[in-house]
């Protein structure tokens, strides 16, 4: 929830344009989830560099829904991702595993790639049930989406207990979680459906550690939070995963 107003919206985008500006990043998607009310500037500013997409989204199309966004409405102003389970959602709105399967295959509908996240908390972690976290979180947040479906699903590890606070998993740690996810998801639909999907890692990620969450446990991209906001620092994480 940042970016106050229109005119810390158009610095920002000037300056994401420039440090995108000359940066050969053949092997890296980039996607920049603003808040729902600069969407359509994103789009419109730099949505021929990188994909939009959104923080969240209502499991509905249309209806008497107060305050909320419906997956059609953003596919509409072209929007091609949504955030769905972040950690946040669920700790401050309670959202649970069942409303977030509703929100995945309401963006699969729409026609939206799902960024989905799951991950323990530091109590979970404690107590040794990140794995049964894990298990739980995917089974029941994708039920009843098909094998055609799947692939087209980013899964994000967000260990809860790193979030916000510079306090990230050891390398061996994220590719255990990595490893886990995968392994579910072959159980769950096969290997064959499971070979395009891609498992990145989000969590106090930045720069200096970009490596460490993301290149050296081999996974497939990173969800950044705070540092999104400085275009800089952003495009930089970037760079250090295009590699």
């Amino acid at each position: 929830m940042n970016l106050l107003s229109p005119q810390e919206r158009e610095r920002y985008l000037e300056f994401l344009s420039k440090e995108l500006q000359g940066k050969k990043l053949k092997n890296t998607e980039i996607v920049v989830c603003p808040p729902f009310v600069h969407i359509e500037s994103f789009v419109k500013s730099v949505g021929k560099k990188v994909r939009i997409g959104s923080q969240n989204i209502f499991w509905e199309e249309k209806g008497a829904y107060t305050g909320e966004t419906s997956p059609v409405m953003l596919k509409n102003i072209k929007a091609q991702y949504a955030i769905i389970g972040h950690s946040e959602r669920r700790r401050y709105f309670g959202e649970t595993n069942e409303t977030i399967n509703l929100k995945l295959k309401s963006a699969l509908r729409a026609g939206l790639t799902p960024i989905f996240c799951v991950g323990e908390t530091k109590e979970e972690k404690g107590m040794d049930m990140t794995m049964d976290v894990i298990v739980r979180q995917i089974q029941e947040g994708l039920k009843d989406i098909s094998r055609v479906l799947i692939e087209k699903i980013v899964i994000v590890y967000e260990p809860v207990w790193a979030v916000g606070s510079d306090v990230i998993p050891t390398s061996n740690e994220i590719m255990g979680a990595k490893l886990l996810i995968r392994k579910i998801l072959t159980e769950k639909y096969g290997a064959k459906y499971v070979e395009k999907i891609r498992v990145i890692y989000g969590g106090s990620v930045n720069a200096k550690w970009a490596k460490q969450v993301c290149v050296d446990p081999e996974m497939d991209g990173v969800l950044v939070g705070r540092e999104s906001l400085v275009p800089h620092e952003f495009v930089k994480i970037a760079s250090i995963i295009n590699g």
